[in-house]
């Protein structure tokens, strides 16, 4: 494995994005990975196309909560893809389960 390359862990499903006031059901792909230079977990991925997510965010980069069957944690909602998906990015304790929870700072 070399320097930059990361034992990652995920999650793909169903979810609710909480943003903005609202509640949205979603479908995610999340990965993540402990981050030893910084010592924080660092959670990422894609929501599937949403048009009324798309109404919501346009032009601006809004917090917002992922929620899954097994857990829910902040985030960041940005950059759309030319498929209409949006990236999420957080830290600290990812919404989806990881295999070492040492690696992994509690709830804040």
């Amino acid at each position: 494995m070399s320097e930059h390359e990361h034992d990652e862990e995920g999650y793909q499903g169903s979810a609710t994005l909480l943003v903005a006031g609202r509640e949205l059901p979603v479908e995610v792909r999340l990965r993540g990975h402990f981050e030893p230079i910084d010592g924080r977990y660092h959670w990422y991925g894609r929501i599937a196309a949403h048009t009324e997510l798309t109404d919501l965010v346009q032009r601006s980069r809004p917090e917002a909560t992922l929620r899954t069957p097994v857990g829910e944690a902040a985030g960041e909602v940005s950059d759309q893809d030319p498929w209409g998906r949006y990236r999420i990015t957080g830290l600290g304790r990812p919404p989806f389960e990881v295999d070492d929870v040492n690696t992994v700072p509690p709830a804040e």
